[in-house]
């Protein structure tokens, strides 16, 4: 099947959750819902759990999780976050302050006071800088495949594998990385380069036609770009020092073995010094894209974290 690239209904496919358009910081967000929901009347009662993706994916890359949580009895929201997917992919904003204030936006639009912020890879960045920059609305953070950008920050060299790295400065070339998303196959490139085994050629097929949505692959760079550009200016080096204040609620953290993005120096030896409250795991026998290559595990983990957050 072939889709038009200008029509975002791309990114909408069907399952077990209901499609939503949310506004929030002069933006409109798509999220992809699911468990108790309003009746009519918004209840905040049951936990919302927001789901942020990774780049080059987009919210269905949550997929495996969104069925399992909501039967649970959260409420769950799994987002495309701005510029990507069938949210609105304005010009500016991508800086990892506006994504934040993004979410919370989402999460105050879907009716909640707190939500559990959970993320992969990039979306795991900003699960951690939502303790740090949105503690009114975060509850609790998980993050898959993502080092605490503080330490990021501190030690790229040891924490990236070369190929990621070679990656990362690919992005900063101006047009470049569009062309290749677009025109080329980098969609298919950073998939395989971080997974321990080959994805379906039909997933790749529906990242690849999402990320041809009109500005999607330029957006998508954007978030990106900031995160290394920002590191020697005055909004950069805020940020930076906002995140290295303990995160205070409780915090998940949870690496691949064999991860072909993160060298496995991303271990908890630092968990004391990033959270009160923290939980160290390793998924053995999966790669980088943790929801999808070890989908059960990440589900387990978080149903069995989840009812701590609520305790807290």
């Amino acid at each position: 099947m072939t889709h038009d690239p200008s029509d975002f209904t791309s990114a909408l496919p069907d399952g077990p959750w209901r499609h939503e358009f949310i506004p929030a910081n002069g933006a409109r967000f798509h999220v992809a819902l699911a468990g108790p929901e309003d009746r009519g009347v918004r209840d905040p009662g049951p936990p919302l759990v927001v789901l942020l993706h990774s780049f080059p994916q987009f919210w269905w890359a949550w997929r495996h999780q969104v069925e399992p949580l909501a039967a649970a009895g959260y409420r769950v929201a799994a987002m495309d976050v701005r510029g990507v997917g069938a949210s609105d992919k304005p010009p500016i904003g991508y800086d990892a302050p506006t994504r934040t204030r993004d979410i919370a936006g989402v999460i105050r639009s879907l009716g909640s006071g707190r939500a559990v912020v959970v993320g992969h890879g990039t979306g795991g960045s900003l699960a951690w800088s939502m303790a740090a920059l949105q503690p009114a609305v975060t509850a609790g953070v998980a993050a898959f495949s993502a080092p605490h950008p503080a330490r990021l920050h501190t030690s790229a060299r040891r924490l990236l594998t070369p190929a990621a790295a070679r990656q990362l400065a690919f992005y900063q070339v101006p047009t470049l990385p569009e062309r290749a998303l677009v025109r080329g196959d980098l969609v298919a490139e950073v998939l395989a380069t971080g997974a321990a085994t080959p994805f379906a050629p039909d997933v790749v097929d529906t990242y690849r036609t999402v990320m041809r949505i009109p500005f999607a692959a330029h957006t998508a760079m954007e978030s990106l770009r900031w995160a290394v550009r920002s590191t020697p200016r005055p909004d950069g080096r805020r940020y930076l020092a906002a995140l290295r204040r303990p995160v205070d609620v409780p915090a998940l953290q949870v690496h691949a073995g064999r991860d072909g993005l993160l060298r496995r120096d991303l271990a908890d030896a630092d968990g004391a010094a990033l959270a009160r409250d923290f939980r160290f795991e390793v998924i053995d026998d999966a790669g980088h894209f943790l929801p999808e290559e070890a989908p059960d595990a990440v589900t387990d983990l978080l149903l069995d974290w989840l009812p701590r957050v609520a305790q807290g």
